[in-house]
C-alpha cells in the first residue's frame, strides 16, 4: 500500500485533480472569503457563521467553539455532489453547536502542490481543516508540525513528502469502498435496461474512479448470473482508462473531472452505440453525459457520490435511474462531533457498507426503479454488508467476471 500511495502521489504531481465524483485556496483573499461566487453555499453560511466565543485549538476545551475550514476543489463546496456532501457534514455538525464556525477555501487549480499549500497557508487559523478529495494526501507533514489543529481528509489516506502513506494522530482520514456503491449502480442498470446495453463513464482513472468502475461491471455480472438479466457492458476503446499502476483498465474515461464537452461527446458516443443506462463518475465532466442523454430519447443515468435526482430534471420529465452514494457528510459530522467532546483518534479508514458508509438511493420520489428492482438491490446489499459479495476494486486483486458471492 505504500508503494501504491507513492505511485498514485506521483501521477498526481504530474497533472491536475478533480477528485472523485473534487481540491483547496492558495491566496490569502481565497481564505478568508466564504465560498467565493457558491450561490448555494452563500446561503448555507449564514447558518455556519455564528460568533465564536471561544477558539480552544481542537475545541476540546469545556464550552470551547470550533472554527472550521473546508478546503475543496475549484467547483467549491455547492458543486452538488463530492465537496457539497462534506459541506453538508460541517453544517449538520453547526446546526446543533451553533457557536462553531465554517469557512470555505476553494483552490483554483486542482493542483495537488496548491492544494497542500492552500491547507498550509490557514493551518494556524483553525481548530479544524477538512481537505476534500485525494489532491490533499500530501498533508502529512503539515499535520505533524501542527499536533493541535484536528484534520478530516476524505478520498485518501495521509502521506509524507515521499508519497509514502503515514497514520497520524491529528488526522482521520477515510477512504471509501467506492466499488460497492458502483456494484448497486451496475445491479440497477442491468435490471432496468430496456435496450440491453449499460456502461459507466469516469473521469480519471484513480483509484476511486476505477473502483467504481469495477464495482458496476461486478453487479451487471452478478444480475445476468443470478437475476436473469441480460446487459453488455459497452466500452469505448479510445476512452479506455490507465490507472496509476499504467495498467490499462478499459472503460470509458473522459480524462478530467472538469472536460463537460469532452464528458457530452463520450455520453453521446455510448448512447449511438445503443447504450440506454449510464453510470457517471466523472465529476463536472459528467454534466456533459447528462446533457446527452438529456437530448436523447429514453436514456436514463444513474448519479455518483450523493444524490443526484435534481441534477436529472429535464423539463417535465427526469432521466436519473437512481445514485450510487459514498457517505461522506455523514462521517464528517460524526468526527466533528468526537473532536467537540473530547473523544477525537486518528486513524486511517476504509468505509463501507458494513458502516453504512455506501449505497444507493431508494427513497420514494429520488429515483425511477421498479419496486421490484429496489427488492433485489437491496437484497444484495445485506449480502455485501456481511462479506457475502464482495466486488471488485482497483487493487483488491479480485476481477469483476471473478468475485466472491458471483459463483
Amino acid at each position: 500500500m505504500k508503494k501504491m500511495v507513492g505511485l498514485m502521489m506521483a501521477m498526481a504531481m504530474a497533472g491536475t485533480l478533480l477528485t472523485g465524483c473534487g481540491g483547496g485556496g492558495t491566496s490569502q483573499d481565497a481564505t478568508t472569503a466564504a465560498a467565493q461566487g457558491e450561490t448555494q453555499a452563500e446561503a448555507k453560511e449564514s447558518q455556519a457563521e455564528a460568533p465564536a466565543e471561544s477558539e480552544a485549538a481542537g475545541g476540546e476545551a469545556a464550552g470551547a467553539a470550533l472554527k472550521i475550514a473546508i478546503v475543496s476543489s475549484p467547483s467549491g463546496v455547492d458543486d452538488g455532489s463530492f465537496n457539497e456532501d462534506n459541506y453538508n457534514g460541517i453544517l449538520a455538525f453547526i446546526e446543533s453547536h451553533p457557536d462553531a464556525t465554517v469557512t470555505p477555501v476553494r483552490e483554483e487549480t486542482g493542483d495537488t502542490a496548491a492544494a497542500v499549500q492552500a491547507v498550509q497557508d490557514i493551518v494556524a487559523d483553525y481548530d479544524v481543516i477538512v481537505c476534500c478529495g485525494f489532491q490533499f494526501a500530501a498533508i502529512g507533514a503539515i499535520a505533524n508540525d501542527n499536533p493541535d489543529v484536528k484534520f478530516l481528509l476524505v478520498d485518501s489516506y495521509p502521506c509524507d513528502a515521499e508519497g509514502t502513506e503515514v497514520a497520524c494522530d491529528n488526522v482521520y482520514a477515510m477512504q471509501f469502498k467506492e466499488q460497492e456503491s458502483g456494484f448497486f449502480a451496475g445491479m440497477a442498470a442491468a435490471l432496468e435496461t430496456k435496450s440491453g446495453k449499460v456502461a459507466v463513464v469516469n473521469g480519471i482513472a484513480y483509484p476511486s474512479n476505477v473502483n467504481y468502475q469495477y464495482g458496476f461491471e461486478s453487479g451487471v455480472n452478478y444480475a445476468n448470473a443470478k437475476l436473469g438479466a441480460s446487459a453488455e457492458v459497452v466500452e469505448i476503446a479510445s476512452y479506455a482508462g490507465t490507472d496509476v499502476t499504467n495498467a490499462n483498465v478499459g472503460g470509458n474515461y473522459v480524462g478530467s473531472f472538469a472536460d463537460e464537452a469532452t464528458g457530452k461527446v463520450v455520453g453521446k458516443a455510448l448512447i449511438d452505440q445503443g447504450c440506454d443506462i449510464i453510470f457517471v463518475a466523472a465529476g463536472g465532466s459528467g454534466n456533459g453525459v447528462f446533457t446527452a442523454a438529456k437530448e436523447a430519447a429514453g436514456v436514463k443515468v444513474i448519479g455518483c457520490d450523493v444524490d443526484q435526482y435534481d441534477d436529472g430534471a429535464n423539463g417535465s420529465e427526469n432521466i436519473m435511474l437512481t445514485s450510487g452514494l459514498k457517505v461522506m457528510g455523514m462521517n464528517v459530522e460524526k468526527q466533528l462531533e468526537a473532536i467537540a467532546e473530547g473523544s477525537f483518534a486518528g486513524g486511517n479508514e476504509l468505509l463501507g457498507a458494513d458502516t453504512d458508509s455506501t449505497g444507493f438511493v431508494k427513497e420514494d420520489g429520488r429515483h425511477q426503479m421498479s419496486a421490484e428492482t429496489v427488492e433485489k438491490l437491496e437484497e444484495a446489499y445485506g449480502l455485501v454488508k456481511d462479506g457475502t459479495i464482495v466486488p471488485a476494486a482497483n487493487f483488491n486483486d479480485i476481477q469483476p467476471d471473478d468475485f466472491p458471492g458471483l459463483k
